[in-house]
């Protein structure tokens, strides 16, 4: 199952793509949001092959899940693997100039289960996958214009 969004910013692509990759303000907002994020890998720059660990909350059940930073090519793509029990997920993160001072990001989210369970799952999510897509496009446009603001304000 995939889901797609994209989303026009009004900053250039350089400090679109740097907020972006900010891993600890977005570690940070994790946290604040009731996600327990420990880093697994003790690098204190950006690379690949960074790992995370994550524990949340997610249909009246505690789980977890580990990403994995698998591509980084600033200023253009970050890619993010995550296992979490036997669903494997896949999320690529594209940023391009549209011009110097606005940006688009496009997001794209491939869930592939591998159990049983994880198969029940996504079929459940496939079902109401017109809901779904509109909640990520929402979310997707919710945390562009945050961004944008964010950038506004450091600007």
């Amino acid at each position: 199952m995939q889901l797609t969004a994209r989303e026009d910013i009004e900053a250039p692509l350089d400090r679109v793509f740097a907020e972006l990759t900010n891993f600890e303000n977005i570690e940070r907002q994790a946290l604040r949001r009731g996600v327990d994020v420990q880093r697994t890998t003790a690098t204190q720059g950006i690379e690949e092959g960074m790992k995370w660990h994550v524990a949340f909350g997610f249909r009246g059940k505690q789980r977890s899940a580990d990403i994995t930073l698998t591509e980084y090519s600033p200023p253009e793509r970050v890619i993010f693997d995550s296992v979490s029990g036997g669903l494997e997920v896949h999320l690529v993160v594209d940023t391009v100039a549209l011009s110097r001072t606005r940006t688009r990001i496009s997001m794209t989210t491939e869930l592939a289960p591998k159990t049983l369970s994880a198969r029940l799952l996504v079929q459940s999510l496939k079902l109401a996958k017109g809901g779904i897509d509109k909640r990520f496009r929402a979310r997707m446009g919710k945390l562009a214009g945050e961004l944008e603001e964010r950038l506004k304000r450091t600007a």
